[in-house]
């Protein structure tokens, strides 16, 4: 576990113990009820709650929790970029002309349940949800494009998200509703509608099952994103580490200004010869230091809190100023895509400036 302990040179060594401080995204298809991921903080605390704590320690789940946290805020931007918003404008205006297409070449088709006025909500749907995903786009565009937002601009940024906001979650309650009186006319209508009207009668079925789909697929992905984040969180880390602009987290120059350790494992002999009574694993020493610059370590503290796994003899760590370490492979990685602690959230740029201030 990521631990702090006060820093000695040539003392005896001591234990120490562990120093734990006590917007809306597009949905990728048509307006169909629910159409939106599971928070992935929701999901990470969902499982933690139903078994990882037996599992886990607590410096663990909050490191877990954090990364559920960035990783929900990485959501909203990946959801608003370009790329995304084109994809999802160009899918529902697909779903919208198809339909006209639907409409304009059933007109001599005669259903026993008003299927057109489904279709013509459903693509109203569609319409409004375009609208504000355009609307929150060029907002975004042109708090990024101000970049030091004056006082005015913040208010009426604030005012437009707030407009937004509650229209997409309007549209989004009327698109369940919708859904299910789709579904009730479809129903009532029965295999009479394949043979009166079977235009409008298969294109309501589409547009119903590829809801089921999308919501299916999006609480499936929310929760194998939700057991990645508690299970393998190196995995993900390496994965954002890909993708990731280098200037969003911290620069090499700040990572390799922080303190490298060396953790070297005691056996009962250097126990012995040490003097320690106490339970411990073994001890971390800073590298390039004269006298050496030593932690020692229990057997809870000697453990990564991001992989979860034991500190083996001879391997590097890394310790932020916060006094918490993780193995060099694993807090390098993710210093790469987010600068502050995953347990205390300290930011080590910051720091850094702090001290070259003084």
């Amino acid at each position: 576990m990521a631990s702090t302990s006060p820093r000695r040179s040539g003392d005896p060594l001591s234990p120490s113990s562990p120093l734990l401080p006590s917007p809306t995204s597009p949905s990728g298809g048509g307006a169909g009820p629910l159409g939106r991921l599971s928070g992935l903080r929701g999901a990470a605390r969902f499982i933690r709650r139903t078994g990882s704590r037996r599992l886990m320690r607590e410096p663990s789940v909050a490191v877990r929790e954090t990364a559920a946290e960035h990783l929900e805020e990485r959501q909203t931007d990946w959801a608003y970029s370009k790329p995304v918003v084109v994809l999802d404008v160009l899918w529902n205006l697909a779903f919208v002309a198809v339909a006209a297409a639907v409409l304009a070449a059933s007109l001599n088709e005669q259903p026993s349940v008003p299927l057109r006025a489904w279709l013509a909500g459903y693509v109203i749907q569609c319409l409004l949800h375009v609208l504000c995903v355009a609307v929150e786009y060029k907002r975004r565009q042109e708090a990024t494009e101000r970049g030091g937002m004056d006082q005015e601009g913040a208010v009426d940024g604030d005012f437009k998200l707030s407009i937004v906001k509650n229209l997409e979650s309007a549209n989004t309650m009327f698109s369940f509703i919708w859904w299910i009186i789709g579904f009730y006319w479809v129903s009532a209508g029965g295999q009479a509608l394949s043979h009166d009207a079977p235009q409008l009668y298969w294109l309501t079925i589409v547009f119903l099952a590829f809801d089921v789909f999308f919501v299916v697929f999006c609480v499936a992905l929310a929760c194998v994103i939700g057991i990645a984040v508690c299970c393998c969180l190196p995995c993900i880390i390496a994965i954002l580490y890909a993708v990731t602009d280098q200037q969003e987290g911290a620069s090499e120059e700040d990572i390799n200004n922080l303190s490298k350790y060396k953790f070297r494992t005691m056996g009962d002999a250097d126990k012995l010869v040490a003097g320690i009574a106490a339970p411990v694993d073994g001890v971390m020493t800073e590298c390039g230091t004269s006298p050496p610059v030593e932690h020692i370590l229990s057997a809870e503290d000697a453990e990564c809190c991001i992989c979860l796994c034991p500190y083996e003899d001879g391997v590097e760590l890394r310790e932020l100023p916060c006094n918490h370490h993780f193995h060099c492979t694993c807090i390098d990685k993710w210093l790469h895509i987010n600068a502050t602690c995953p347990l205390c959230k300290f930011n080590i740029i910051k720091s850094n400036l702090e001290r070259e201030e003084v």
